[in-house]
């Protein structure tokens, strides 16, 4: 799989950006890509050492659009931490 494909994009929220100085960062990923695959992809986009690399399936929620009720896709998230000394400049 292409490494553009499995890192869709970086969460950057306050809970996230929090994070940071421990060494972790958030990332929506495709929902078919596995662990390896995530660690592959953010070692060779952003030139660092990752060293533990945790998914978690985000359920959809659900909306109402005037008189129709539906969900909202479902997505996958990664958490990924780096060696020590090592970020990632994300903004």
């Amino acid at each position: 799989m292409n490494i553009y494909h499995v890192i869709r994009e970086p969460l950057v929220t306050e809970k996230g950006t929090k994070q940071e100085k421990n060494r972790k960062y958030y990332f929506r990923v495709d929902k078919h890509s596995n662990k390896h695959e995530i660690r592959e992809a953010v070692e060779r986009l952003f030139n660092v050492k990752v060293t533990k690399v945790n998914t978690m399936r985000m359920s959809g929620k659900r909306k109402r659009m005037r008189f129709r009720a539906g969900l909202t896709p479902e997505w996958k998230k990664a958490a990924v931490t780096l060696k020590e000394g090592q970020k990632i400049a994300l903004a």
